[in-house]
């Protein structure tokens, strides 16, 4: 399934298009069956009786328009759909429909914080020439903003850097390291500064592994693995609050599959398996 991003919807269509509708975080499915789930085509999501409060359009996906709606943080799913959270649908949606949920969601959330100008006040509308808000007043023009952030998976002896933060909601939960890039960092610098920060360690042989949109915080999750390279686990006691090395087959409660965390987790499962507990060659599937 193929999708090809735009921001000009003026293409002739006749037929139902994909809505990607939201209720704050939560996305609008249909189930095609008990085991299934989708999103719905729709000529308008009135169609169901919902009231729409802003749109952004996403391009064509299958050959077919796309839109992401706004819908009231109140809305009530209609008979035979349901609200459910995004990140609740890793793995229950196609790939590349999950990847254009996320870019909706991102698109309605910067919609909603960008209505008003931040240089003069004055209101904003939708350029029509790109994926961007001009503002009426002062001619300001603001694009949708991705915040670069770091995640790695730090390696000691067979053993992987785990952390349980404190704004986790499972009290049981460990993940690797993350966090955001500041001004005049590059990724590496960001890399070792999160570390120094949250535990106190150093690492050495910072590799690239790949990335990931991370649309609930409008973020680029940009993920690397490292050699440790010395220091002893310090918390931060604010952002961390116990972090450990653990051996691949005593791991704690670890994120769920389709977040690049966990596959940072996964690659140095397998690549142990193998045989290599330097951590080096950690690859993504």
């Amino acid at each position: 399934m193929q999708f090809i991003p735009a921001d000009d919807a003026s293409t002739n269509f006749s037929g139902p298009a994909w809505w990607f509708a939201f209720s704050g975080d939560r996305i609008l499915i249909t189930r095609p069956s008990p085991e299934t789930v989708d999103i719905p085509r729709l000529t308008h999501p009135e169609d169901l009786g919902l009231k729409m409060e802003g749109r952004q359009y996403l391009g064509r996906l299958a050959d077919r328009p796309c839109y992401a709606a706004a819908l009231a943080e109140d809305a009530t799913a209609p008979e035979g759909t349901a609200f459910l959270r995004l990140r609740s649908l890793f793995g229950n949606l196609d790939e590349t429909v999950f990847a254009v949920a996320g870019l909706g969601l991102q698109l309605i959330n910067w919609d909603k914080t960008h209505q008003h100008c931040g240089r003069c006040g004055g209101s904003t509308r939708n350029k029509t020439d790109e994926r961007a808000k001009v503002c009426t007043e002062c001619g300001l023009v603001n694009h949708p903003r991705v915040s670069p952030a770091v995640i790695v998976a730090v390696v000691r002896e067979g053993r992987l850097l785990l952390a349980h933060a404190g704004r986790y909601p499972n009290q049981k939960l460990y993940s690797v390291i993350a966090g955001y890039v500041e001004p005049g960092e590059n990724l590496e610098q960001a890399v070792r500064r999160e570390l120094r920060e949250e535990v106190a360690i150093e690492v050495k042989n910072i590799q690239y592994f790949g990335s990931q949109p991370w649309p609930y915080s409008g973020s680029l999750m940009v993920g690397f693995t490292a050699e440790y390279a010395g220091g002893e686990i310090q918390e931060d006691g604010e952002e961390i609050l116990h972090a450990a090395w653990f051996a691949p087959e005593n791991l704690p409660d670890i994120p769920g599959w389709g977040s690049i965390a966990r596959q940072l987790i996964d690659g140095f499962v397998r690549t142990c398996s193998a045989g290599d507990t330097s951590g080096t060659s950690i690859q993504s599937q």
